[in-house]
């Protein structure tokens, strides 16, 4: 029965290595941002004192919270370019179709409460997929924004000088320092909560999809009926 089932089905390729290696890059800054910026916020560590200039934690992590700041940075640019104009990008494009369609929206979420069969999608995404993604992105543009104002605050030279005067007008009309920072916050908790959940739908696609989805983004290809 398994043989059969297996010679109804074919591997196509979901994801480009483009894809998949913007995708890990990613997610790597976002676990690094997340853990060096909680400890900017609340230092939960404190080096042993000694006479020795060796106990300066913080600069430590500002340093890796910048580094990876700014690769999530480039990484985002990246994403948003492939998607908007590069061929492979097709499929994720054509899921903007579905999004707008009240009847694949009623049978994915059927779906997901094993009532309905998977609707047929015209792209890479399902419509709940689609629009959760639509609101990371514009968490992750925001909590760019926001980490670019707190960054021109205490660099002054180089692309900060450069940016100073726009990010501090932006800090203005947002309401002044204290808001655009605690805004940082909260966009960093609306991102760990989609990726908690990104994370347990991804496995439950795999799981009861049997189609691929989670080894997708680790190979590229994913299981389509040939039918």
């Amino acid at each position: 029965m398994a043989e059969i089932h297996t010679q109804c089905l074919e591997r196509e390729e979901e994801f480009t290595p483009s894809y998949r290696w913007q995708h890990w890059i990613r997610a790597l800054s976002i676990v690094v941002l997340v853990a060096t910026g909680f400890y900017i916020a609340v230092p939960f560590i404190t080096p042993a004192p000694n006479p020795e200039p060796t106990g300066a934690l913080q600069s430590y992590f500002r340093a890796f919270h910048l580094f990876f700041g700014f690769l999530l940075i480039a990484v985002v640019i990246f994403k948003s370019y492939i998607f908007l104009f590069v061929k492979d990008s097709t499929g994720e494009r054509k899921s903007l179709a579905d999004l707008f369609s009240p009847s694949v929206w009623a049978k994915q979420i059927g779906y997901y409460l094993f009532i309905t069969r998977h609707p047929k999608l015209r792209g890479t995404y399902n419509p709940v997929q689609f629009a959760a993604y639509i609101g990371f992105y514009l968490m992750i543009f925001g909590i760019i924004l926001t980490g670019l104002m707190l960054y021109v605050q205490v660099y002054h030279d180089g692309l900060a000088g450069a940016l100073y005067a726009p990010m501090m007008k932006l800090t203005a009309m947002m309401g002044g320092l204290a808001v655009v920072r605690e805004v940082h916050h909260i966009l960093t908790w609306g991102i760990i909560l989609f990726v908690t959940v990104h994370i347990y739908m991804a496995t439950f696609n795999a799981i009861y999809g049997k189609d691929g989805s989670m080894d997708a983004i680790f190979s590229g290809l994913k299981w389509h009926s040939k039918h």
